[in-house]
């Protein structure tokens, strides 16, 4: 092998490194600045939550009832602006802090309930609701950072 061809290989090598690492970098920097893809299922989430009541309120709550409270609790979301028309691809823009507790969604979920007709027999079986939708969130990566004490 001659130098040439020993420096070649080398500037070769060097200039392929330096390409790929450039790409990689800007892509990383794209994707760091992109909302995570999390894929809300209605269905899916409707068996999640159900699977998570306890067997009280699976007895007093109809699949058609529990899949309008989750519709409902989406709804509300969309309201505060949690849940935005166009997500993919979109920049991480939330400027301002929303603290979602399950005392004001449990609260909503009851008057919207009373509103539409939905018959909650034991107001409990909200809260169970509203719990096991949260972790449906959680399991499927929809879940910000929790609240610190200064953000309350």
């Amino acid at each position: 092998m001659s130098a040439v061809t020993i420096v070649f290989a080398l500037l070769s090598a060097v200039s392929i490194f330096v390409i790929a690492a450039v790409v990689i970098g800007r892509e990383a920097q794209r994707l760091d600045g992109v909302a995570p893809r999390a894929v809300y299922d209605p269905d899916e989430a409707t068996q999640f939550v159900a699977d998570q009541l306890p067997e009280q309120t699976q007895a007093r709550l109809t699949f058609p009832e529990l899949h309008n409270l989750l519709a409902l609790h989406m709804r509300w979301m969309h309201e505060k602006g949690l849940q935005p028309a166009d997500v993919v691809d979109r920049k991480q823009d939330i400027l301002s802090t929303l603290v979602v507790g399950e005392e004001t969604l449990t609260a909503y979920l009851l008057g919207m309930a009373e509103e539409t007709k939905i018959n909650v027999l034991d107001d409990v079986d909200i809260v169970h609701v509203v719990r096991a939708h949260l972790a449906y969130f959680e399991a499927i990566g929809a879940v910000g950072p929790s609240a610190s004490s200064n953000d309350l």
